[in-house]
């Protein structure tokens, strides 16, 4: 008898359709054979199946049991699919009674018959609603993570054996509610807040217009000035996810298996902050199957590389595509994935070699040739690309000392989120999400500029010497200043004071 039982795979951040099917002829060898270019997990799942139908009181058919993954194409791997093989053979041989060509099935199976936490369920759910399926059948501590979709049916099962009896009409298991976005969003709490930071008003500052407009941004200063705890204290001033902002970084998250235990999708802007002695790889994305590394799990986050320098050339040279378009391709023999990596960069760098170049405090050990070698390791390409550039000196001992408040993350917030809403305002009729996306044709469109904003321009490029892209990265800062300002209109103080964060020196 033949059955066919219907999964998904992940390829990239997308989900393709699986179809199972179980052929079991009633007689031949005893085996279970699988084709459809399965992976050594699939390849254990004969085992891990034999023995849940075994250990549920189902029995395992005795003859030849040929097992196909279609589309045969396309490389299988995972344990996901071992419940709809065992749901396959168990239907193909009689033992269940159910029609469910209107349902997509998926879970790992233990020895005893129980249902085990899987990835990628976020992203199958959605390919299960695109494809008019009703119910999807999963996991119960995958539950929540597919409740969040719509229009479809999510039935948590904890065995083989409660699935069993739910198709046979023995106990019906009822489908999780759906989940709605405003139920789930909190407000964050963090670790760090912007109040705690003494001094660096200008440092906050250039932090506020990163948050708003969604900027790179680049810190040099001495060792000890706050540079990492400035850093720390970024996700706090940032607004909140969106719902599909939610989504695209769930997504991601759901394909690694970094979701938290019992959470249903991710609420909080991602921080990561790898080390410098992290690969190529591990910051890209990449691998045999391509998977996502660390700017893509900072999508929609921020992404902190602290001793800046201290990375390997060749792994800075590889941020240059992320930083223009906002996503990064990976193409390796076994398939091409393209992960979204829109994240706001913040690097930190001390000033030379020992840290205290231009210190007033503490003499400098550099020569100049270590100096030039220390500020070459990062190119000129990857600085043009970072937006807003300040030094951060190190905290005069009044301000360390003295009772003056410094004004909380929550009231900058709340300022940044007046300038999102007034982008989003703005784009609504684009796919842009903040200022610092807009490609040339969208600062023509949205950023009406003087004739004396124009002067200034002209000055600036004449005496700055800015590349076209330095020229418009002016411009799409003071749009955000303007909107941190409440100000339609783009004026000469905008520009002025974004002329501020371009680097004194380029390499």
């Amino acid at each position: 008898m033949l059955a066919k039982v219907f999964s998904g795979a992940t390829v990239g951040l997308d989900s393709v359709l699986i179809e199972v099917e179980v052929d079991v002829p009633g007689k031949g060898l005893p085996g279970l054979t699988i084709v459809g270019l399965p992976n050594k997990a699939i390849e254990e799942a004969k085992e891990r199946v034999r023995s849940a139908i075994k250990n549920t009181g189902a029995k395992f058919p005795d003859g030849r049991i040929t097992i196909n993954l279609a589309p045969a194409d396309l490389p299988k791997e995972g344990p996901s699919y071992d419940l709809p093989i065992a749901l396959g053979i168990l239907l193909a041989s009689g033992q269940a009674q159910a029609d469910i060509s209107d349902a997509l099935v998926l879970g790992e199976l233990s020895l005893d018959g129980s249902l085990r936490h899987i990835n990628g369920v976020l992203p199958i759910a959605i390919m299960a609603k695109e494809n008019k399926f009703s119910q999807i059948f999963l996991p119960s501590i995958n539950a929540l993570e597919a409740s969040v979709i719509s229009n479809v049916k999510v039935m948590p099962f904890k065995s083989l054996q409660s699935l069993l009896a739910h198709l046979n009409g023995l106990k019906t298991i009822n489908p999780l509610p759906k989940i709605s976005f405003s139920e789930l969003v909190v407000h964050s709490l963090y670790d760090f807040d912007m109040k705690e930071i003494k001094g660096q008003e200008h440092a906050k500052r250039s932090f506020e217009i990163a948050a708003a407009g969604g900027h790179d941004l680049m810190m040099v200063g001495p060792p000890g000035a706050g540079k990492t705890m400035l850093a720390r204290a970024f996700p706090s001033i940032l607004p909140e996810l969106t719902e599909n902002e939610a989504l695209e970084v769930t997504k991601i998250y759901s394909i690694t298996g970094r979701i938290p235990k019992g959470e249903s999708i991710i609420k909080t802007r991602p921080f990561r902050a790898p080390h410098h002695t992290t690969s190529r790889i591990g910051l890209i994305g990449g691998g045999t199957r391509p998977r996502p590394g660390e700017i893509s799990l900072a999508h929609r986050g921020v992404l902190f590389l602290d001793e800046f320098p201290e990375f390997p050339r060749n792994v800075l040279e590889s941020l240059r595509q992320p930083l223009e378009d906002g996503v990064v391709t990976v193409s390796r023999a076994a398939g091409q994935a393209d992960f979204p990596a829109k994240f706001i960069l913040i690097a930190a760098s001390n000033p030379c070699p020992c840290g205290y170049l231009g210190d007033l405090k503490h003499e400098c050990q550099c020569t100049p040739n270590q100096i030039i070698r220390y500020r070459k390791r990062v190119s000129g390409p990857i600085i043009d690309r970072i937006d807003l550039h300040l030094e951060v000196p190190a905290v005069d001992v009044e301000k360390l000392t003295g009772e003056i408040k410094a004004e909380s993350s929550a009231k900058i917030r709340q300022r940044v989120q007046k300038a999102r809403n007034r982008q989003t305002k703005r784009f609504k009729s684009t796919k842009l999400a903040c200022n610092a996306e807009m490609r040339n044709r969208d600062i023509k469109k949205f950023c009406f500029l003087s004739n004396e904003c124009l002067r200034l321009l002209r000055q600036a490029v004449s005496q700055l010497t800015l590349s076209a892209r330095g020229y418009y990265k002016i411009i799409r800062i003071s749009r955000t200043i303007a909107d941190l300002a409440g100000e339609e209109n783009i004026s000469p103080s905008h520009i002025a004071e974004a002329l501020q964060y371009r680097p004194k020196k380029q390499n």
